[in-house]
C-alpha cells in the first residue's frame, strides 16, 4: 500500500471537526453547536441540493444516450425477455422498472466485474486477462444504505410528536437480538461494518488507494465518526433523551431553545452530522438526487422505432465537393489533386 496524503488528510479533518465541538461545548457554547449551527448547515443543504437539482433540470439533452445492455426492440419475430426490456427500455414503464432496480438494488453494481491482467504459464509473456465478480462491494454497499435508511427512519422518534406509527415497528425488528441493556440495534452494527470494510477495501487495494482523492476518503471517515459518536452515546456515554428530544423538537418548529444537561457527546455527534448535512450538496453524496437526472438511466433506448431530432439544432452551412473544389481549385492544381472542372476561374 502507497502513501497517499489524501486519506490522512480526510481523517485529520474529520479529528479536527470532533475536536471543535468537544472545545466548543466545553466552553459554554451551547447556542452556537445546538442552534446556529444546525440552522446554518440546514440552509446549505437545502439551498445547495436544490441548486443542483434545478441546474441538471435545465441542463439541455438533445439525444437519447441511455447505457443499455439488453437486446433492442426491433422486429416484431424477435422475441425479448424481461430483463431486455429492463436493461433496454423501450417506454416509461420500463425505464421505471429499470430505475427502481438502480436505486432500490443497485443493479449496475451488481452487474460490476473486476479485470485483472494476471500471469500465466499458458501465457508467459503477456499472461492472461480475467474477468471476475464483484459482489462483495455490492454487499457492502447494499449493507451500508439500507442500514443507514434504518437508522435515519429511528431517528425521527427524536423530531416529532407524535411518533410516526412506523418508527416502533422499525425499532422492535432492528433490536430483535436482546443482547444487551439497552436494546443493541443491529443496524448501528451493520452501518459500521460496512463503512469499515467500505473504507479497508479502499486502503488495501493498491490501485483504488492510488487513485482515491479527499472526496472518497472524507464522506467515509465523517460518517464513521458520526455512526462511532452515536454508539457511544447510546451505550457508553449516557446522554437526557429528553432534553435530546426538546432540543430536536425545538429546532423543527422554529422554536429554539436548549435544554440543560445534554452532554459535549451529543453536541460532537450533532456537529458531525451538521457538518455531512452542509457537505452533502457539493459532494459525491449528492448522487442520491442525481440518479434521477442521469440521462443514461432515464430515457428509453427506442432510436430505432422513433427518430429523435435535437431540438436545438441550428441551421449548418454545408460546402458540396464542387464547392470546395472552386475555393481550392488553384492550390488543388499545384498539388496535382485531379480536379473536377479544370478551369481557373
Amino acid at each position: 500500500m502507497g502513501f497517499n496524503l489524501a486519506c490522512y488528510f480526510s481523517l485529520f479533518a474529520v479529528i479536527v471537526l470532533v475536536l471543535v465541538p468537544f472545545v466548543g461545548a466545553a466552553a459554554g457554547w451551547h447556542v452556537i453547536f445546538g442552534i446556529v449551527i444546525p440552522y446554518l448547515a440546514g440552509f446549505i443543504f437545502l439551498a445547495g441540493l436544490i441548486y443542483r437539482i434545478v441546474k441538471w433540470a435545465r441542463t439541455p439533452v438533445p439525444y437519447r444516450i441511455p447505457t443499455t445492455c439488453g437486446q433492442n426492440r426491433s422486429l416484431p419475430w424477435i422475441r425479448r425477455s424481461l430483463r431486455d426490456k429492463l436493461e433496454n427500455p423501450e417506454n416509461t414503464i420500463h425505464v421505471i422498472g429499470r430505475m427502481a432496480l438502480e436505486v432500490l438494488f443497485f443493479r449496475s453494481l451488481f452487474r460490476n466485474l473486476r479485470t485483472e491482467l494476471r500471469p500465466w504459464r499458458e501465457y508467459p509473456e503477456g499472461g492472461r486477462l480475467l474477468y471476475w465478480s464483484t459482489k462483495w462491494l455490492w454487499i457492502g454497499a447494499i449493507a451500508f444504505h439500507y442500514s443507514f435508511l434504518v437508522v435515519l427512519s429511528r431517528h425521527l422518534k427524536f423530531f416529532t410528536e407524535p411518533v410516526p406509527f412506523f418508527v416502533p415497528f422499525v425499532e422492535s425488528v432492528d433490536s430483535f437480538f436482546q443482547i444487551y441493556v439497552p436494546a443493541v440495534y443491529m443496524s448501528g452494527i451493520v452501518l459500521l461494518a460496512a463503512l469499515i470494510y467500505l473504507l479497508v477495501r479502499r486502503i488495501a487495494d493498491p490501485k483504488l488507494h492510488y487513485l482515491s482523492l479527499a472526496a472518497d476518503y472524507f464522506p467515509l471517515f465523517l460518517i464513521l465518526g458520526i455512526g462511532i459518536s452515536g454508539v457511544l452515546m447510546r451505550y457508553f456515554f449516557k446522554v437526557d433523551i429528553v432534553a435530546v428530544k426538546q432540543l430536536a423538537v425545538a429546532l423543527v418548529t422554529f422554536h429554539p431553545t436548549v435544554p440543560e444537561g445534554i452532554g459535549v457527546i451529543f453536541y460532537i455527534h450533532l456537529f458531525l452530522v451538521s457538518t455531512l448535512l452542509a457537505y452533502f450538496p457539493s459532494s459525491k453524496l449528492v448522487h442520491m438526487a442525481g440518479i434521477f437526472f442521469s440521462m443514461t438511466r432515464n430515457m428509453a433506448g427506442n432510436n430505432r422505432a422513433i427518430r429523435h431530432i435535437n431540438p436545438w439544432e441550428y441551421p449548418v452551412r454545408v460546402f458540396s465537393y464542387m464547392d470546395q473544389e472552386n475555393m481550392f481549385r488553384k492550390q488543388m492544381k499545384a498539388a496535382g489533386i485531379p480536379l473536377e472542372k479544370d478551369t481557373e476561374e
